[in-house]
Formats: structure tokens, sequence, C-alpha cells
């Protein structure tokens, strides 16, 4: 009896010492940002973003590989610093933001894949559509600021076919192209906060 007593507590130990290695990380909202791109009319390109998301990275190895990556992105708070477009992007001709308030993304796999290069692969679902998608990561370095705090950078860029989403809004111009293209740029520049 008490030598399975021991073996369970030996094992109760393992359990805390490998949860233990997990470390959490969360945006730093000041110093973080999702953005978007796409062509206008074939010869310009629109930029914008998102004022409220979360994102959550969950660190299992030192190097980041094998990590966990959650988002999760208000559709409302699309921004591209002009009033009539940003309330033509949350009507239902492309994001619906009120029948789907949210974008979110959800790690598959956090590969490494140089010495600061990842490749994280996902499920992103928009519109209530889900399709799996590939992140280009870069590491930029972790420091410590001046309240003791642990932060670390990345910044992750994929493209998307936004038609594949269900936005379908689509004009085209005398010339010929869409007057917003079907291919949209994402970016995301993070600074995240080692969660204490």
């Amino acid at each position: 009896m008490k030598r399975i007593f021991a073996i369970a507590l030996m094992l109760a130990s393992l359990v805390s010492i490998g949860s233990a290695q997990a470390s959490v990380w969360k945006q730093d909202r000041a110093h973080s940002q999702v953005k978007f791109s796409v062509i206008h009319m074939v010869l310009s390109e629109v930029t914008g973003g998102f004022k409220e998301f979360d994102v959550t990275l969950t660190q299992e190895k030192d190097d980041f590989s094998g990590s966990s990556l959650e988002a999760t992105i208000k559709t409302a708070s699309i921004n591209t610093d002009n009033d009539m477009r940003d309330n033509h992007l949350r009507s239902d001709d492309f994001l619906n933001a009120e029948k789907f308030p949210v974008i979110t993304f959800t790690s598959t796999s956090f590969e490494k894949t140089g010495e600061n290069t990842y490749k994280i692969a996902g499920n992103l679902t928009l519109r209530d559509v889900t399709k799996p998608v590939m992140l280009d990561a870069k590491y930029l370095g972790q420091v410590t600021d001046g309240r003791g705090n642990q932060k670390v950078g990345f910044k992750a860029t994929t493209s998307i076919n936004r038609f594949d989403y269900g936005v379908r809004w689509n004009k085209t111009i005398e010339a010929g192209g869409l007057i917003a293209s079907d291919k949209v740029d994402l970016t995301f520049l993070m600074e995240l906060q080692k969660q204490k």
C-alpha cells in the first residue's frame, strides 16, 4: 500500500512539473496590432485593422516549438480610418458584424523552421466558415521591461481568399478586375507578456 501511495505521489509530482513548464503569454494591447490589406481597383492598396482582439500563446518548450496559439478578433472593431467604408465592411456585404461578431484562429501545429522562423498551421473561422490556414511567423526577441514583465515579440502573416469565407461582395471596373480583390493579406504584430 505504501509503495502504491509513493508511486502515486511520484506521478502527481511529474504531472505538476510538466504543467509548470507551460508558460502563458497574452498580447500587450498597447503594442500589438491585427492588420489587413486589400488591393483596390487593381492599382492601390487599402490597409486597415481591428481595434479589439485577444491573443493567447501557450509555450511548451524554450524554443516555442510545439506551442499553441488562439486569437479572437471582434469584427465590429474594424477600422480603416474611413467611417463610410468601415460601416460597409461591418454590413452583410462583408463581415456582417451583427450576426458574426468574432473571427477566430486556433492553431493545430507550431513548427520551428529556422533560427527565428516558424510555420503556424491552424483553423481560421470567419462568418461561421472554418478553413485551414498557414501563418508564416518570425520571432523578434524577448526582453524584460522596467517593471519586471517578460515580453516576447512575433510577426505572423498569411493570405486568404475572402470568397472562401462567404465574403462575396463583388463589383468590377471598366478596365477589368475587382474593385476589392478577393485576396486579403493578414498581419499579426504581437508583443506578448508572460502571465504570472
